[in-house]
Formats: structure tokens, C-alpha cells, sequence
């Protein structure tokens, strides 16, 4: 399953997303991760989520970014949830068309593995698609 949580900055996104990830991590019977661009996260995801910071490993796309989740799914197959947090900087691209086919891809990957992932993406109510909106929740 994926979800979705967009917003313009300040909307509380990220507050939501740590709340989840950690609420998540203290029930999960397997292994979350929290993805990030810089270190923002790291007082506020509790030790039982594995945070990782996506500087060192020059992410500049999302065909990277689903390399790098699926090498981190084949080292661990006990991945329940993938959080990611501002997905535009996650992926250095903010071309939603090419955020749609990630998130199919997320979709796909989810149900064939059993994964979970909730992503946080800043935008505009006028520039979500129709692709991106079908993952927002209520």
C-alpha cells in the first residue's frame, strides 16, 4: 500500500510522517525504514526505525531511489514499511509525472513484497495529478 501525505512546507507533513513511522516501528513485527535528504530526523525517529540519510549515496533520481530501496529490501527481507520524507528532495526531481511512475512502481513493489510505503511530498493543492492523488488519504 502506498500513502500519501502533500502539502505546501508547514503543512505538518513531516510531524505526521514521524508520528506514523514511529507508531509503526513500536508495532511492527519486521524492520521499518525512514528515508531522508540531510539529518533533520535523527533526535525526532525513535532507535527501533532504522533512519537513513540519502547525502552520502548521491541519490539524483528516481531510477536510483528504487535501486537503492530494493537493494535495501534484498539485504533485508524483513522491510514491513518504507517511510520517505520530502520525496522531491529524496529524488532530486520534482517532475510529477516522474513522481507518478514512482509511485506505481511503489505500489507494485508493495503488494509483490508485502512492503508498505508512506511518502511525503511538498506541492501545491493546483499541482497534484491525478496519479499522485490517488495515494493521498482523506
Amino acid at each position: 500500500m502506498v500513502t500519501v501525505i502533500a502539502g505546501l512546507k508547514g503543512y505538518g507533513k513531516t510531524k505526521q510522517l514521524i508520528d506514523l513511522c514511529n507508531k509503526t516501528a513500536h508495532s511492527s513485527s519486521g524492520s521499518v525504514i525512514c528515508i531522508e535528504r540531510g539529518q533533520k530526523l535523527k533526535h525526532d525517529i525513535k532507535r527501533n526505525a532504522r533512519l537513513i540519510d540519502t547525502v552520502p549515496y548521491d541519490i539524483q533520481s528516481y531510477q536510483v531511489l528504487r535501486g537503492f530501496i530494493t537493494g535495501l529490501y534484498a539485504g533485508n527481507y524483513d522491510i514491513t514499511d518504507f517511510f520517505i520524507d520530502s520525496l522531491f528532495k529524496v529524488s532530486n526531481n520534482g517532475d510529477t509525472q516522474e513522481c507518478e511512475k514512482f509511485l506505481q512502481w511503489c505500489e507494485s513493489f508493495g503488494k509483490e513484497n508485502g512492503v508498505n510505503f508512506l511518502i511525503t511530498i511538498s506541492i501545491s493543492d493546483a499541482e497534484i495529478t491525478g496519479g499522485i492523488r490517488q495515494y493521498i488519504s482523506a
